[in-house]
């Protein structure tokens, strides 16, 4: 680390304010931090504390005029960021700072394959092109783990996983290896094994080119692998800041002892051999055609789940662990439905398999889902309100719309959400906000079946906990049945009365999962547990998976 004493970049007193027709809301209030060349600062805090707001300041990135500066300024190599022009701020973003966004699916241009997404950061910086700047793509998607990175130029983001789709974003921030790279939670799409080798990546080329990271994570174990200092973030101010290593031994500041403390507690619901089975499918296989040519042939297939059979009971967790791309999220979607795929599925003794949407309906009150990115399952159209209640507008029509109101009043409270926001939209609220608003939207309709695709992911500690606690609060009560599909070990450890293990579209092991996470099989399973338990560990042998 550089121990010079000017700072590469240099926040002053600053405070961001946002506002709404009359109301104005202070969301930062004058925060002061530096960030030396080579070193790695993280910020920390709960949602809606400040941590993303403050980043996108930096890259004058926020929506102006709506939000603005009250007090502060920011100095970035000497020169104020927030005085710059347009045309000028554009020369420093992408080159001389860079940014990794939390959420990979709004960020990526869903027209544009992964080639000229990149490609583009590079002719525009540095103007490379043709042969030069597919090198230099293939390179960088090597970098970040993207498996086959030839054969992944022409893909378009929806036709990767969510980790996948995340690698692709590190690897755009990095292509032009930038002075400071601003990372917004860039782990959280991301499984056990994956993240270990994208800190470790983070890590070797901090060193190598000497650059600086600013790290906004609620990862507290991420924390105290990567960074040098660490900001804590509180309703809009750092209620404190230290080196990582006293933060972590010596806490002075009362909400840094309970983000420390919190830690998801161990409340699996029990297995009941003689409960009822929910869901059952034998066989299950989800194959996506590869096409080539004029004609475009079917010359291969990409096997998303091959062969998986699965058996869930009433009032039961069931764990599906795995890396990216390892079928997780597919299996999900293909269970309720909602993609096509081959072997029979029963659900509550009726079989789906071939039933039209008109004949699906029905069924769906019963089955929901919570997706893995809350910003792009949410329709920026519809207040909160309106989108917790679309559910009952279709499967429950014979209910006042006063009523609704009176449901949806009580789910936003069931998630830990202030009732009174319900009639802002989904933009006004920070990504672990949104994802408690898809959680509400999903319990309102009371189902019985509820896969959770991640539901935790973009929570800080503290949330996540109290999320945890949630679930299995609701489960309790009314009698819920999930498959909670997660690559956070800790909190499908927490929740699930049996684990499933799958890679590259198959079942590793499964069983239940006190058993498996005691003593573990497979080579595949115990060195994703090692890489959950002990970065340090895994960041070495899961690389040579």
């Amino acid at each position: 680390m550089d121990m010079s004493t000017d700072p590469l970049l240099s926040v002053r007193d600053l405070s961001i304010a946002f506002r709404q027709g009359e109301r104005e809301t202070l969301a930062v209030d004058r925060i002061s931090f530096n960030i030396k060349k080579g070193e790695t600062l993280a910020i920390v805090g709960e949602s809606g504390s400040g941590k993303s707001a403050t980043a996108l300041s930096i890259m004058k990135l926020l929506p102006y005029p709506a939000a603005s500066h009250p007090s502060g300024r920011i100095f970035f190599k000497g020169r104020d960021l927030l005085g710059l022009s347009e045309r000028e701020i554009r020369e420093v973003r992408g080159d001389d700072i860079t940014v990794i966004f939390q959420e990979p699916m709004t960020s990526l241009n869903p027209l544009h394959t992964i080639e000229r997404q990149i490609g583009e950061i590079l002719l525009l910086h540095r103007g490379l092109t043709g042969l030069a700047a597919r090198t230099r793509i293939i390179e960088l998607l090597m970098q970040v783990g993207i498996p086959n990175p030839a054969q992944r130029l022409k893909s378009y983001p929806h036709q990767l996983s969510g980790g996948q789709r995340q690698r692709v974003m590190i690897a755009m921030a990095l292509a032009n290896e930038p002075d400071l790279l601003i990372a917004d939670e860039p782990t959280t799409a991301l499984d056990v094994t994956v993240q270990a080798q994208i800190l470790k990546l983070l890590k070797e080329l901090q060193g190598r080119l000497g650059m600086a990271m600013l790290f906004i994570t609620h990862d507290l174990n991420i924390v105290r692998k990567i960074a040098d200092r660490v900001c804590v973030m509180k309703d809009g101010k750092i209620v404190e800041e230290n080196n990582v290593t006293d933060i972590f031994k010596s806490p002075q500041h009362a909400y840094t002892k309970a983000l420390l403390a919190a830690e998801p507690r161990m409340q699996a619901a029990p297995m009941n051999p003689s409960a009822d089975v929910i869901l059952k499918t034998d066989d299950l296989k989800v194959w996506f055609p590869i096409k080539r040519g004029v004609m475009r042939k079917v010359v291969g297939h990409i096997k998303a789940v091959d062969g998986v059979s699965v058996e869930v009971r009433k009032g039961e967790t069931l764990g599906v662990v795995g890396e990216s791309g390892s079928g997780k999220t597919t299996l999900g979607l293909a269970l309720l439905r909602l993609i096509s795929s081959d072997g029979p599925i029963v659900f509550m003794g009726n079989e789906l398999q071939g039933l039209r949407f008109k004949e699906m309906r029905p069924h769906r009150r019963n089955m929901q889902i919570v997706f893995q990115d809350p910003y792009g399952s949410l329709s920026p159209r519809m207040s909160v309100s309106d989108i917790i209640q679309e559910g009952m507008w279709i499967h429950m029509p014979h209910i006042p719309r006063e009523e609704c109101e009176k449901h949806v009043i009580k789910a936003l409270e069931d998630v830990g959400l202030n009732p009174e926001t319900r009639h802002r939209y989904p933009h006004e609220f920070s990504g672990g906000q949104r994802q408690r608003i898809a959680v509400a939207r999903a319990i309102v309709l009371e189902p019985t079946f509820v896969v959770l695709d991640e539901p935790t992911s973009a929570l800080d500690m503290l949330i996540q906990a109290q999320m945890v606690d949630l679930l299995c609060a609701l489960q309790k009560r009314h009698d819920l049945t999930y498959m909670f599909i997660s690559h956070d070990l800790r909190v499908v450890a927490a929740m699930s009365s049996r684990l499933m293990v799958m890679k590259e579209g198959k079942v590793v092991e499964a069983g239940p999962a006190p058993e498996l996470f005691k003593s573990p099989k497979s080579a595949y399973t115990r060195a994703l547990f090692a890489a959950a338990f002990n970065l340090e560990t895994a960041s070495e042998g899961v690389v040579a998976q």
